[in-house]
């Protein structure tokens, strides 16, 4: 939810989340309608089995709309409505029957939030329907729930951290710590979309490194794979926080820089100087109806007019 977007028409944060909650309304749906002991709450049952139906069709009609902050608020209210299942709760049977859902809660928060985020939808979670099993449960089946509350912590922080560590690996470029093609691109397009909308100044670079390929023929791949860290650490030590520097393939790199305007970047891109290797580089600063293909597009044909005409002022004749 904090960090997994998805394009298609249903994203799979949304479709998990209603399946999530039509789940556990058909489950409170079938206990109304066949309830398992005489004191079984029906009528609570069926309000349930209603919100959750309801909610599941609600945040299917919301669709890729849903916001974060939805999301965030809907999986709170399924920690609560589970919070007071339990405390209605007449058996220590259907009280730790509720373990799942707490597990599901947390897999679903480890997977589609950060990992504080996950731990406080766990934390919520395990916590409010701890204090309704305190209300329901008898003394003998408190270990049972220990269990339980513990072991969905555990499974949702496990997954928090393997899923934290996939998208790590997934977003970086292994070689030189920068974002990736992929996940430059994504925060990129982002940014150029508020921008657009404030209105403010963002402008995209895309840089070379002058002769890299002769330092791989000279000295061999793994003098240049250093190169190549040498010079991320060189410029990324000299950017702003806001600053998004990635390596975009090969020995060219892309800086988007928000909030700055061409004479800014320009300002700015002088900072990069003094590193192992000599760099060129191409800018554009973001017009209304722009994409961030559309810059980079711009920001490309720039670098390579000026490699152009460098090497032809370069040219003893100075012919073309």
């Amino acid at each position: 939810m904090d960090e997994v977007r998805a394009d298609r028409a249903v994203p799979a944060r949304v479709g998990l989340l209603a399946l999530l909650y039509g789940a556990g309304g058909l489950f409170c749906l079938a206990g109304a309608l066949w309830p398992m002991h005489a004191e079984t709450p029906v009528a609570l049952n069926g309000v349930l089995a209603a919100v959750g139906i309801g909610g599941a069709v609600a945040v299917l009609v919301r669709g890729n709309r849903l916001s974060v902050t939805g999301g965030h608020a809907a999986l709170v209210v399924v920690s609560l409505l589970v919070a007071v299942l339990a405390a209605r709760s007449v058996t220590a049977v259907g009280v730790i029957g509720l373990g799942p859902v707490l597990i599901a809660i947390g897999l679903y928060a480890a997977h589609f939030c950060s990992l504080r985020t996950a731990r406080a939808h766990a934390a919520l979670a395990v916590g409010t329907a701890s204090v309704g099993a305190a209300l329901s449960l008898p003394p003998a089946a408190a270990l049972p729930w220990v269990i339980t509350a513990v072991s969905a912590l555990l499974l949702t922080e496990a997954h928090a951290r393997l899923n934290s560590a996939l998208r790590t690996d997934a977003a970086t470029d292994p070689l030189t710590g920068l974002a990736n093609r992929r996940s430059w691109e994504a925060e990129a397009g982002r940014s150029l979309a508020r921008a657009l909308r404030s209105d403010e100044p963002l402008t995209v670079a895309v840089l070379d490194l002058d002769d890299f390929k002769a330092v791989n023929d000279r000295d061999g791949h793994g003098a240049g794979d250093r190169l190549l860290q040498q010079v991320a650490d060189h410029w990324q030590a000299r950017l702003r926080t806001a600053d998004l520097l990635g390596r975009y393939g090969g020995d060219e790199f892309v800086l988007c820089l928000p909030a700055t305007d061409a004479a800014g970047a320009q300002e700015l891109l002088q900072r990069l100087d003094g590193g192992p290797i000599g760099w060129s580089v191409g800018t554009a600063t973001a017009r209304a109806g722009d994409s961030l293909a559309t810059l980079l597009h711009r920001a490309d044909a720039e670098l390579y007019a000026g490699k152009r005409l460098r090497r032809t002022t370069a040219r003893p004749d100075g012919g073309g």
